[in-house]
């Protein structure tokens, strides 16, 4: 019988990154436990990554391609799958419209080491320009407001937990998420810490999240209003000679403009649109303004919101009045030693970002580093006309996201798709050269 091994890993499932201990005996998964040595997660697993064995087991995990034949799909080996997609695609290719393929990238792309290595050589061997992603569908926004005032949409500003006395969370369940932008395994105990030194956790949220409950204080926003409450936090923060960005007031363009932009954004004028009162607000604010260290943070309830990049950038702007940003316990720029867009350019300017290169062919959406919107990815394969996608590349689409998700806008997408197929399943097989 096999012996059984420990194989130190990290956990795939999210940006978390927890470390891992899989022990196995040879294929099979016998435990999977947290890595009490690893220096980030400290032995922290959440229920993903434990049930990461019954994942591996799965009888309905894919372990052999499958084509679509009659309505059903078919187990084909790996030559007869890759003849399938250049008989689909060669001609679609030579007729001479790259933008003909469409390229979908689901959020696993990014926590796969190989996808992050490959799948840029893929996509640029494409040369399609109609490219779309989950980012438009979560966090743009936010990287639109951090490459216009940081230079590039990866420098995004992230609590420093493990400092932070005062830290405000708007949109975002981190006790569940572990983070997401925010990377942060075992939020729980990184916020009991927080506490035990004397912090405080303020949650502004619609409803009573599991981060919530755990928070010193919950005030609950009307959604959609995240933008409001900011920008009156900093029209109060000027308002009462509150703001103190020291060092940072030499780095800052345009800082004189901030008063009079905020001017009708007083805590009285949002009050009743947000559901928080004047009183309220103007506590906060206080309290932010003179906490030992603090941070404000935003997430997808403030990034898919009509106004999502104007309440990112507010989130920084708070971070910037009080002082807080680039500073330990406030909000920090986590940045890779070396080869990341964040550790090139201008030092204190960054690379620079372009936006709005080119629009979509339909609705004439912008483009935003370098994809289109996915909202907009139905209505290009359905209108007819040139640049049209008559081909469709996902990469990492959960396949239950189209089963069992029949409102969203992939699955319209899908259907269509679908539709195509057995369309092209009805016309007779050319004979190959």
């Amino acid at each position: 019988m096999a012996e059984i091994c420990q194989r130190p890993r990290i956990c795939p499932f999210c940006e978390a990154t927890c470390g891992l201990l899989v022990e196995t005996r040879g294929a099979q998964v016998k435990r999977i436990r947290g890595d009490a040595l690893d220096v980030f997660s400290r032995g922290y697993l959440c229920p993903k990554g434990v049930a990461m064995a019954d994942l591996h087991e799965d009888p309905d995990r894919l372990r052999v391609p499958l084509l679509r034949r009659g309505g059903r799909h078919l187990e084909v080996s790996w030559d007869d799958a890759f003849e399938a997609v250049e008989r689909g695609l060669r001609p679609i290719l030579d007729a001479g419209d790259p933008d003909a393929v469409g390229i979908y990238l689901g959020n696993p792309n990014v926590h796969n080491v190989s996808l992050g290595l490959y799948g840029p050589v893929l996509l640029r061997g494409f040369r399609s320009q109609n490219r779309f992603s989950a980012s438009s569908l979560d966090q743009i926004p936010k990287q639109v407001s951090s490459g216009l005032m940081f230079g590039t949409g990866i420098s995004v500003a992230v609590p420093d937990i493990d400092r932070c006395h005062f830290l405000v969370i708007l949109g975002a369940n981190p006790v569940v998420s572990n983070g997401s932008l925010f990377t942060v395994p075992d939020f729980r105990g990184r916020l009991r810490a927080l506490q035990a030194r004397g912090g405080k956790l303020v949650v502004v949220d619609p409803r009573r999240s599991e981060t919530a409950a755990l928070a010193d204080r919950h005030l609950s926003i009307r959604p959609g209003t995240d933008g409001l409450l900011l920008a009156a936090i900093a029209h109060c923060l000027l308002a009462e000679d509150l703001a103190r960005p020291g060092r940072l007031r030499e780095y800052a363009g345009g800082e004189e403009a901030l008063k009079p932009a905020l001017a009708s954004f007083s805590p009285e004028a949002v009050a009743t649109p947000c559901g928080i009162s004047a009183e309220t607000i103007r506590e906060l604010t206080r309290e932010l303004a003179a906490a030992e260290s603090a941070a404000v943070y935003g997430r997808i309830g403030t990034t898919t919101s009509e106004f999502g990049t104007t309440s990112s950038w507010l989130v920084d702007v708070l971070n910037y009045l009080t002082g807080n940003l680039d500073r330990p316990g406030g909000a920090m720029f986590p940045q890779a030693p070396a080869f990341a867009p964040n550790t090139r350019g201008t030092r204190g300017r960054g690379a620079g970002v372009r936006l709005h290169r080119r629009r979509s062919r339909v609705r004439g959406a912008p483009e935003v580093f370098g994809e289109f919107p996915a909202a907009c990815l139905a209505e290009e394969i359905e209108t007819p006309g040139e640049g049209q996608i008559r081909a469709l590349l996902c990469l990492a689409l959960p396949r239950s996201l189209a089963e069992r998700a029949p409102r969203t806008v992939l699955h319209r997408t899908m259907r269509t798709v679908r539709r195509i197929d057995a369309a092209r399943e009805q016309e007779p097989q050319q004979p190959r050269a």
